[in-house]
C-alpha cells in the first residue's frame, strides 16, 4: 500500500497543487512535536525535490524555533475527495527570514499575504505515499479571510510588536531568531 520515492512525480506535483490544506511536523530532539495545519495559497513545488512554503504570522512560532535546531521536516497532504491518497514529504528545511539574502528571490513566487513571518524551504530525501483509504470526505467551502483582515488591521509595526511578544520563542523555550533576522 505504501509507496517509497526519491522525489515527486508530475502526477503528485499536480496533486500538491490541488490541495487546499497541509500539514507541517517539526520536532527537536528534546521539544514538542509540533503538526501545523497551513492553507492559503501558502506552497510552491520548486523542483521535485524542493518545496518552499511562505509562513504567515501566527500564535506561535514553533516551526521555526524547530527548524534551526533540528532541520528535519515532514508535510502532509491528504485527500479529502476522489481517490485516496496520503502523500508525505520527508526533508532537511531551512527558515528564510525576511532580511535574508535568498528571501526576494523566494517571496516573488508567491501572492503577497499580510502578516508574512518567514519562508520555509524543503529539500525532500524521501516521498511517500500511503492509501488513504480511512480518510474521510469533506468538501472545500472557501478560504478563510480572518487571519489576512487581522493582520492588515495591524498594520506592519503592530505585526512587529506581536513578533516581539508571541512569536521570539518556542513551547519549549526555544529562540526563533524573528527579531534579530528583521531589526
Amino acid at each position: 500500500m505504501a509507496t517509497k520515492l526519491d522525489a515527486l512525480t508530475d502526477k503528485l506535483i499536480r496533486f500538491i497543487e490541488q490541495q487546499k490544506i497541509y500539514f507541517v511536523g517539526t520536532a527537536t530532539k528534546d521539544s514538542r512535536v509540533n503538526v501545523s495545519p497551513k492553507g492559503l495559497d501558502s506552497l510552491r513545488v520548486i523542483t521535485p525535490n524542493q518545496v518552499a512554503w511562505l509562513n504567515v504570522t501566527g500564535s506561535g512560532n514553533e516551526t521555526s524555533a524547530h527548524v534551526q535546531q533540528h532541520p528535519r521536516m515532514t508535510l502532509m497532504f491528504c485527500a479529502f475527495e476522489g481517490a485516496p491518497l496520503i502523500l508525505r514529504l520527508y526533508g532537511t528545511a531551512k527558515v528564510v527570514h525576511q532580511k535574508d539574502p535568498q528571501w526576494n528571490e523566494l517571496y516573488r513566487l508567491f501572492h503577497p499575504l499580510p502578516g508574512t513571518r518567514q519562508l520555509f524551504l524543503l529539500d525532500i530525501d524521501l516521498v511517500q505515499t500511503s492509501c488513504g483509504m480511512g480518510v474521510p470526505f469533506f468538501d472545500y467551502v472557501e478560504d478563510r479571510e480572518q487571519l489576512n483582515e487581522w493582520a492588515v488591521k495591524k498594520g506592519d509595526d503592530g505585526i512587529e510588536q506581536y513578533w516581539q511578544e508571541k512569536n521570539q520563542t518556542s513551547l519549549d523555550g526555544q529562540p526563533t531568531h524573528i527579531m534579530e533576522k528583521n531589526v
